[in-house]
Parts: structure tokens; C-alpha cells; sequence
């Protein structure tokens, strides 16, 4: 019975040592992925069994110590390195690096009314999709807050002229504004000329045009700064445009969000409270979803803050595998794996030789 104790012992440090290699092998494939975060791997004693419990001992002998064998390790805790990684320079006027904590916010085209449920993501590779919306590079889009024709209940159906008057702190998905088809002659009051900008107004976490379809205006010069606002030229009317901003989130525990496919990340059990902002504080002081300041659900926790990460244009996140770290410990665990192995062959030649005193 001891010995099969001890196969069991070798075989858990076998299994525990190999997914720690797993961890190793993910970190070093992705050497090379923009935003990724590495795992570290901790162990933990499995379970004990007491053959004898401890005493206090009497007035004639002394306290004894309890014995108990224990069965081995299992993989206690798989950690993220959320820390901010080196930025590298891409040149690209859509790559954008968040310098400092906090996440990209990206999903589909639809709209969200819980933020929670967006994915998040370090990789920011945007661009203008043929819809016009701006998208990373896998296609999600991105969510932020939009520039808009507001109305004093935060609603408004999309209008013509100038940038819009107002930014909407609701969280949607960014979208060139559409192209007006023209209105009047040159030189009427009411003169619209074709091309230009429709903003939306923003309902229900969604972009509301009204009643105006068409195309989304054409553009030159798109460019994300520091503060996340979005600015292009409209390729009609050569006015500057501005899309609107770039929307940051954080999370209490970073290292408890839920790894999702690709670079993505999801604010589940585990990572506490979400909170959402424009970058280095562009909107300092204005509450989510519109409300204005003395409403019922003016809070504090839904307040923009006045700090926060900035964006650097033109760069990307590297990955934050250190290759040195993950050699070294690529050998430790393999070290450990071949012990363990040891222990195996071990116990399976003592137990050939109980075998063998029947012969």
C-alpha cells in the first residue's frame, strides 16, 4: 500500500510539473504577440494522510508531534503578469499602446447595455472597417464614447452640420458619421452641402441615425492622440471630423479576469469592479450614460476620472514574455519531471523485488 502511495506521489509532481511546462511553452510561443501576458505557475501540497495525531502530552511524558505522509503537489495558482510592457514603435497612424493600466474595450456592432459582458484587450491595431466602423484587427469593434447632436434627455436622432455639439458618454461602438446627401442651394439658410457629417444620437447604448441612411462619409487622415480622440478629414467637404473617444476600463483584481480566445480578456468572477474612462482624462468630470450632474445616479463610481492611462499613437504593446526567465524555469521543471520519474522507477523496482521473494 506505502508503495502505491509513493507512485501516486511521483506520477501528481509528473502531472503538476507538465502542465507548469505548458504554462512555460505557452509563454514562449507567444514571444512574438503584441499584448500578451505571461503566466507564472505556483504549487501547492496535495492532500495528507495522518497515521498519527499530535499530543499535549500528561504529567509523565511530553507532547508528540503528528506523522503524516503526504501524496504529492498539485498546480496551486496560474497568475498573469498584468504589469505594462515594453511599447514598440509600428508607424501606423491606427496602432495605438495604452501606457499605464487599463484595457480596450471591443465587441460587435449591436450595442451593449452591460459593459461587463465586452471583451478587453491590450492589442491596439484599429482600423476603418467598410461599414466605417473602427475595428481591431480581428474585427471587433471598438467602444468608446461617440461624438453626437444631443438633446437635454441624452437622445437625439442623427443631424447634419459641424462636428455635432456634444460628446455621449454612453458606451458604443465607433462609427464614421454618414454622409449627408445634400439639402437646398449654396447660399440658402438652410444649405447643407453633400457629404456632409451626420452625427448619431446615442439610445440605448446603440448609434441612432433617425430616419437618414446612406453611406458613411469618406476620409483621410485618421488618427487616434493621446487623450483617445478620434479625428479625421472628411474626404468630401475637407473639414476636420471628430469620431469621438477611445473608451479605457479597469478592473479592481487584473489578474482575475477570464482568459478568453486570442488576446482577449472578460471581466467574470474574480476581477472585481469595472470602471470606465476616456484617456488621461479628456472627460474629466462628466458621468456615464449621459446623466447629468446632480441626478439620482450622478455617483462617484460613475463619474469619469480626471487621470488615467494615456495612449501612445503610433506604437503597439509588446509581449511581456521574458525569454531568459522562461528557459530557466523551462529546465527547472524538467529537472522536476525527471525526478519525479525517478520516484516511479523507484518504487516500481521495490516492488519487483516483492515480488520476487515468492521465486
Amino acid at each position: 500500500m506505502a508503495l502505491s502511495g509513493a507512485m501516486s506521489t511521483g506520477i501528481s509532481g509528473m502531472k503538476a510539473q507538465m502542465n507548469a511546462l505548458n504554462v512555460v511553452g505557452n509563454n514562449v510561443a507567444n514571444v512574438n504577440t503584441y499584448g500578451y501576458k505571461p503566466g507564472r505557475v505556483t504549487f501547492r501540497e496535495s492532500i495528507y494522510s495522518t497515521e498519527a495525531g499530535g499530543s499535549n502530552g500528561n504529567e509523565v511524558s511530553g507532547g508528540t508531534n503528528p506523522r503524516q505522509i503526504g501524496y504529492g503537489c498539485n498546480i496551486s495558482t496560474i497568475d498573469l503578469d498584468m504589469s505594462s510592457m515594453n511599447l514598440e514603435p509600428t508607424g501606423l497612424n491606427g496602432d495605438v499602446a495604452i501606457q499605464g493600466d487599463g484595457f480596450f474595450m471591443v465587441g460587435d456592432k449591436t450595442g451593449v447595455t452591460d459593459p461587463e459582458s465586452l471583451l478587453l484587450s491590450r492589442y491596439g491595431d484599429f482600423h476603418i472597417d467598410p461599414e466605417g466602423y473602427l475595428v481591431d484587427g480581428r474585427g471587433n469593434v471598438v467602444y468608446g464614447f461617440v461624438t453626437c447632436n444631443m438633446n437635454d434627455d441624452g437622445t437625439q436622432s442623427g443631424t447634419a452640420g459641424g462636428n455635432g455639439t456634444d460628446v455621449s458618454t454612453q458606451l458604443v461602438p465607433i462609427r464614421l458619421p454618414l454622409a449627408s446627401p445634400g439639402n437646398g442651394k449654396e447660399g440658402d439658410a438652410d444649405y447643407i452641402a453633400p457629404g456632409t457629417a451626420i452625427f448619431p444620437g446615442v439610445v440605448n447604448g446603440k448609434n441612432d441615425y433617425g430616419t437618414v441612411t446612406g453611406d458613411c462619409i469618406s476620409y483621410a487622415n485618421l488618427s487616434i492622440g493621446k487623450d483617445g480622440k478620434i479625428t479625421c478629414t472628411n474626404g468630401t467637404t475637407k473639414e476636420p471630423v471628430v469620431l469621438g473617444y477611445v473608451a479605457l476600463a479597469t478592473v479592481t483584481n487584473p489578474g482575475g479576469l477570464t482568459h478568453m480566445s486570442d488576446s482577449y480578456y472578460q471581466a467574470l468572477d474574480g476581477c472585481g469592479q469595472m470602471s470606465i474612462y476616456a484617456p488621461d482624462g479628456s472627460l474629466a468630470g462628466r458621468y456615464l450614460n449621459n446623466v447629468k450632474a446632480g441626478d439620482a445616479n450622478a455617483t462617484l463610481e460613475n463619474m469619469l476620472g480626471e487621470s488615467g492611462a494615456a495612449l501612445m499613437p503610433g506604437f503597439l504593446e509588446a509581449s511581456g514574455t521574458d525569454l531568459a526567465t522562461e528557459f530557466a524555469n523551462m529546465i527547472i521543471y524538467q529537472r522536476g519531471y525527471q525526478a519525479n520519474t525517478r520516484i516511479i522507477t523507484v518504487t516500481d523496482s521495490m516492488l519487483e523485488e516483492l515480488v520476487n521473494i515468492k521465486r
